[in-house]
C-alpha cells in the first residue's frame, strides 16, 4: 500500500474497532445513533482494506513461489500467470480505496432542497422549467426518494416561473449536487408556428437539507406573515389565509410556502430557510478555505452554464466535462440522468486525487 496513507488507515480502523466495542457493550441512547452512523460509514473503508490486505498477501506469496529455486516450473509459470491478473487488480483496488479515504463533504448523505427557475425565454423558459423539475421528480422516483412540493409558480400556459420542492432519502445531495447552475434548452416551442429554434433557459439550485442541529433560527429573528394564495388560471387558488411568508431579519432572506395548510407552510418554509442559512454557512466557510478546491466540475454557481438540451438533433451536453449525450428521451424521463451523474462525480473525485497527490497523499 505504498500510495495509501497507512497511518491514516491505522487511525481509520482503530477508530473502528473502538466504535464497534462501544456498541457491543450497548452504548448508551444519546450516542448510539451518531456511532451507529460513523459505525455504517466507515464499514466500506474497512473492507477496501481488507480486501487489499488479502490480495496483498497473495501477491507476496506468489512472489516468493516465482523466486523459489526449488519450485517446480510449471507451477511457478501458473504463478506468474496468478500474478499477472493480480497486479491490476490491486491497482484498481488501491485506486477505489484513495477515492474513499477523499475528504467527504459533510452534507453528501443529506436529504436536498430544489429550486427550479425560469430563465430568459418567456413562456417557453417556463414550460422548460417545468420539463427539468418533471426530470428530476422522475429521477427521484427511480431512487426511491421522496418528493415535495414546498412551492410554485405557475405560468399561463403551464410552465413553472418558480418551483421549490424537497427530495428526503439517503444521499440526496450527493447525487445531485452538481445539477445547480445554468441550463439551456434549444428547440421548437409548440407556440411557434414557423417552426424556428429558439433558445431558453431555467436556472436549478440544489441545497443540502438542513436539520435542527445544523442551524439554530432564533424566534426573534424571523417575522412571519401569512397571506391569502393564489395561483395562475385559478390553480392553487385559497381563500383562506393559509399562505405562509417567513423573513429572516438578519440577512433579508424570504420564503413562501403557499401549497397546503397553514402548519405546513410554517414547516415547509422554516425547512427551506434553514436549508438556505445552512448553504451560506457552508459557502463563508469554504471562501475561509485559502486552499478550497475549485473542480474542473465546477462550484455549483447559478450563473455557469452547465447543460444545454437540443431536442432536434436529440443531444444533451454537459459543458463542465465534455460530455455529449444522444438519449435526451431518456435523460428527461430521468432513466438517462444516471450516466450524466456518475461521469460528474467521477470527474470530480479524479481533481480530488490529483489535488490530494499534488500536496503530497
Amino acid at each position: 500500500m505504498s500510495v495509501i496513507p497507512k497511518e491514516k488507515i491505522g487511525r481509520l480502523i482503530e477508530r473502528y474497532e473502538t466504535i464497534q466495542a462501544e456498541l457491543n457493550q450497548g452504548a448508551p441512547q444519546a450516542t448510539y445513533v451518531r456511532l451507529t452512523r460513523e459505525f455504517s460509514e466507515l464499514q466500506p473503508l474497512i473492507a477496501a482494506v481488507r480486501e487489499l490486505e488479502a490480495a496483498e498477501h497473495e501477491q507476496a506469496d506468489l512472489v516468493a513461489i516465482i523466486n523459489d529455486p526449488s519450485q517446480d516450473k510449471g507451477i511457478v509459470e501458473m504463478a506468474r500467470d496468478e500474478l499477472d491478473l493480480l497486479r491490476p487488480r490491486i491497482e484498481q483496488m488501491e485506486l477505489g480505496l484513495r477515492v474513499l479515504l477523499l475528504p467527504k463533504d459533510a452534507a453528501d448523505e443529506k436529504s436536498a432542497i430544489l429550486e427550479v427557475r425560469a430563465g430568459t425565454g418567456g413562456d417557453e423558459a417556463a414550460l422548460f422549467a417545468a420539463d427539468l423539475f418533471r426530470m428530476y421528480q422522475r429521477y427521484a422516483d427511480l431512487r426511491g426518494w421522496q418528493t415535495e412540493v414546498i412551492s410554485m409558480s405557475e405560468s399561463d400556459l403551464g410552465g413553472y416561473k418558480e418551483v421549490i420542492a424537497s427530495i428526503t432519502g439517503k444521499g440526496v445531495f450527493a447525487r445531485l449536487k452538481f445539477e445547480s447552475g445554468g441550463h439551456r434548452v434549444q428547440r421548437i416551442p409548440a407556440t411557434e408556428s414557423g417552426g424556428r429554434i429558439h433558445t431558453s433557459a431555467a436556472t436549478v439550485a440544489v441545497l443540502p437539507e438542513a436539520e435542527d442541529i445544523d442551524i439554530d433560527i432564533k424566534a426573534e429573528d424571523i417575522r412571519i406573515d401569512t397571506m391569502r394564495a393564489g395561483g395562475a388560471g385559478g390553480q392553487h387558488v385559497n381563500t383562506t389565509d393559509s399562505a405562509v411568508r417567513i423573513t429572516h431579519l438578519p440577512t433579508g432572506l424570504i420564503v413562501v410556502s403557499a401549497e397546503k395548510s397553514q402548519h405546513q407552510n410554517r414547516r415547509l418554509a422554516m425547512q427551506v430557510l434553514r436549508s438556505r442559512l445552512f448553504e451560506l454557512e457552508r459557502e463563508r466557510v469554504d471562501s475561509q478555505r485559502s486552499e478550497a478546491r475549485k473542480t474542473q466540475v465546477g462550484s455549483g454557481d447559478r450563473s455557469q452554464r452547465v447543460r444545454t438540451y437540443n431536442f432536434p438533433q436529440g443531444r444533451v451536453t454537459d459543458h463542465r466535462i465534455n460530455l455529449t449525450l444522444h438519449n435526451i428521451d431518456r435523460v428527461m424521463e430521468g432513466v438517462g440522468l444516471d450516466e450524466i451523474i456518475d461521469q460528474l462525480i467521477a470527474e470530480d473525485q479524479a481533481e480530488a486525487l490529483a489535488a490530494m497527490q499534488g500536496h503530497g497523499g
